[in-house]
């Protein structure tokens, strides 16, 4: 199980503290799962304890429904946090249809396709196919879902199944649209549910790299557009100054609220943390801090004016955006109750505000860095903010100290080369052609999944990563000549737009698949249409021309007589510079020859954290590998996506490891007590509820995005009956 690291003095300092604590949280029903992350505060706590710590063994598989009737042999990842309505449970399928089913029993009620939709039929059709859950509304008898399929916003009657046709056009809005620039060249697909408050809905999401991420707020009803808040913003908008180049708003991308949103509905406050500015990893193009990206915003909910703000990494060149919505809390600070909102973060820390005034809880540093970029015309900033309290998750660093321990002698020494050619050292170092070791990860430190909080103990519950990445920039070249072959044009166009997740030689890395070998699979025309609409994790490319995609198609399909032919594309300037001075070889984590991290463990964990006091109670390696358990090494802890849930029976339930287990840990202790193998990972969070007096704990399992086993099935468990 690991060594258990458990603060007496913390557990007994929190229990002083709590009982003079009268916070309206520990009187506040959080006994349904109506909204991802169970409540509108995104703390993903259940109050409802038939299943505890002296009955968890008696945990069975109650059912499982089969999202897709078994019909493929492979499926996407499914990441949705499923809600409950009234002993109905509404998800979606790997393939993004929108189901009800019986809660009690998994039975199916009724299935939503949008491929059938009118809506889907008016508009282009996104290919990305990820979706972490839906969002209910309801006044009287109109019950509906609302749900989002690549860039179209859906309704659908939540008794029927039925689309609801009156809501925007043919019953679903264009994103693309009023976002005030050419709709058909932007790319925007929400991954993450909207908010609903009284009858608006927000959202913003996954977008292109010249695509803002705007926040927008919607008519329930009728799909309206009524307010927009711009994350880059506009001329004589606060943080418009932040930006060196003054036209930033017209062309520039991202910033997007990817992670979904956290709401304080008593005060009407929307907090939405955002992503970095494009390009990920070269701000010489976007010099500046570059306000609202790696922001936590306090939106006005009725208005979309912003409250406040804070900045989390200054000019991002490292891909930290924020991952997860915030955990909207309550605690005792100062020998009173605060209301707080503490922000996990893929560097690993947390930070933790006053929700009315974004006044730190714990002091917060902003501290000197490694500003001096190797590249050219990238300034770094020479600061960045780092929280006293709480400590971090994970390791910030990456010394010689620090490699792989656990390896045979000739992967060790593999590694240690290969280290010794790298940027290495503390958190922030530059970008680098070299290679820069990037730690925390690209997908953190905290992730997608969010943290628990327990509103009884004030714990906070996260599970993180520890991989090492390696960047590596290279410089875009210049053109050299006006007339060009769809082959040179196809080769630098990769260069621009492909690369970065597919590698130089197109073998993919990370968590990106190769496409060596593409043209077995695609034909020019279906090619250019992947492209086009994007899928999974790859956005569309609707800013490339016909021609550009043309050419793109001769060179990775290696159609020989459409690469000899001319270019007929935009034609550059004779030496003139890209568009994107430099772009990097992919996405690589750094391991041993064998596969496993090049740093030694733990590579995943969980830490429970008292938010009175900012201070660690516990933290345990979370997730192992069985073929180094065979050996005798204890739990190295492994990747997981997904996030844990509490509840007042004193247990975490928990998937999200890469192992493929579902397990039921002590919240007090960290002690592991269930495990339970799964049809495929469940790189979901689970949801917790109550059917006429039964508990039950659902997630979605399927699968993960490193390969191995898929699945398109939601299983349910509950105790034995008696």
């Amino acid at each position: 199980m690991g060594m258990i690291r458990f603060s007496f003095f913390s557990a007994f300092l929190s229990f002083l503290l709590l009982a003079g604590c009268n916070s309206s949280d520990l009187h506040k029903s959080y006994t349904g799962w109506g909204v991802t992350g169970g409540s509108k505060e995104n703390i993903k706590y259940s109050s409802i304890k038939k299943i505890d710590t002296s009955n968890i063994q008696d945990l069975e598989i109650a059912w499982i429904y089969y999202s897709e009737n078994k019909d493929s042999t492979r499926f996407g990842a499914m990441e949705c946090n499923p809600i409950i309505i009234d002993s109905v449970l509404f998800g979606v399928s790997p393939k993004l249809k929108l189901f009800a089913i019986n809660a009690r029993t998994g039975k199916e009620i009724w299935t939503f396709n949008p491929a059938d939709s009118v809506a889907n039929k008016t508009w282009h059709r996104s290919s990305v196919n990820m979706n972490r859950g839906v969002s209910y509304w309801s006044e009287g008898e109109d019950k509906r879902i609302i749900y989002t399929v690549g860039p179209i916003a859906m309704e659908v009657n939540a008794t029927t199944g039925k689309l609801i046709t009156s809501f925007g056009t043919d019953g679903g809005i264009n994103l693309a649209n009023g976002l005030g620039r050419d709709s058909s060249k932007l790319f925007v697909a929400p991954t993450s549910p909207v908010m609903v408050y009284k009858n608006l809905f927000f959202l913003s999401g996954l977008v292109g790299d010249e695509t803002p991420g705007h926040i927008r707020a919607f008519d329930v009803k009728t799909g309206q557009q009524k307010w927009i808040f711009h994350t880059i913003p506009y001329p004589g908008e606060a943080g418009h100054e932040t930006w060196e180049d003054s036209t930033a708003y017209t062309y520039m991308g991202s910033t997007n609220s990817w992670a979904g949103f956290s709401l304080d509905e008593k005060r009407g406050i929307l907090f939405a943390p955002t992503g970095n500015p494009s390009n990920d990893f070269y701000g010489g193009g976007r010099l500046g801090k570059g306000l609202y990206g790696n922001c936590l915003l306090a939106i006005n909910a009725e208005t979309g004016k912003l409250i406040w703000h804070f900045q989390t990494v200054h000019h991002d060149v490292w891909d930290m955006d924020l991952p997860a919505a915030p955990a909207l809390i309550t605690v005792m600070h100062d020998g009173k109750p605060v209301d707080a909102v503490a922000q996990t973060s893929k560097t690993g820390f947390v930070f933790t505000f006053d929700r009315e005034t974004g006044k730190p809880l714990f002091p917060i540093d902003e501290v000197p860095v490694d500003h001096q970029s190797p590249l050219k015309n990238e300034v770094l900033w020479p600061t960045q903010p780092m929280p006293r309290l709480p400590k971090p998750l994970v390791r910030q660093s990456f010394n010689h100290s620090d490699l792989n321990n656990i390896v045979s002698d000739s992967n060790y020494r593999d590694i240690e080369k290969r280290f010794k050619t790298y940027r290495s050292g503390k958190m922030f170092n530059p970008p680098s052609k070299e290679g820069t070791i990037i730690l925390p990860g690209y997908d953190g430190g905290a992730e997608w999944g969010g943290p628990a909080f327990d509103p009884e103990t004030k714990m906070l519950y996260v599970n993180t990563n520890e991989m090492s990445w390696v960047l590596n920039m290279v410089e875009n070249k210049p053109e050299k000549k006006k007339s060009r072959t769809n082959l040179e044009a196809g080769a630098t166009l990769y260069s621009q737009h492909c690369m970065s997740c597919h590698g130089p030689e197109r073998l993919g890395g990370g968590n990106y698949p190769s496409i060596v070998g593409a043209e077995k699979k695609y034909t020019s025309q279906q090619f250019i249409q992947l492209i086009t609409t994007g899928r999974r994790m790859m956005p569309g490319n609707n800013n490339l021309t016909k021609e550009e995609k043309n050419a793109l198609a001769a060179f990775i399909l290696d159609l020989k007589d459409e690469q000899k032919k001319p270019f007929t594309g935009p034609a550059a300037k004779d030496g003139e510079a890209p568009k994107q001075r430099y772009g990097f070889t992919g996405y690589n984590k750094f391991l041993t020859a064998d596969g496993y991290p090049a740093i030694k463990p733990p590579w995943g964990s969980l830490t429970a954290i008292n938010m009175n006091t900012g201070e660690q109670a516990w933290k345990i390696p979370f997730g192992e590998f069985e073929a180094l358990k065979a050996k005798g090494i204890p739990a190295t802890g492994r990747e997981n996506y997904g996030g844990p849930v509490v509840t007042a029976g004193g247990l975490l339930f928990i998937g999200a490891s890469s192992d493929g287990k579902f397990r039921a840990i002590n919240k007090r202790t960290g002690k592991i007590l269930l495990e339970v193998e799964l049809p495929a990972p469940g790189v979901a969070t689970p949801a917790v509820y109550e059917v006429k007096g039964k508990q039950f704990v659902v997630i979605a399992c399927g699968g993960s995005k490193w390969g191995g086993k898929s699945s398109d099935a939601y299983v349910a468990f509950a105790l034995k009956e008696r």
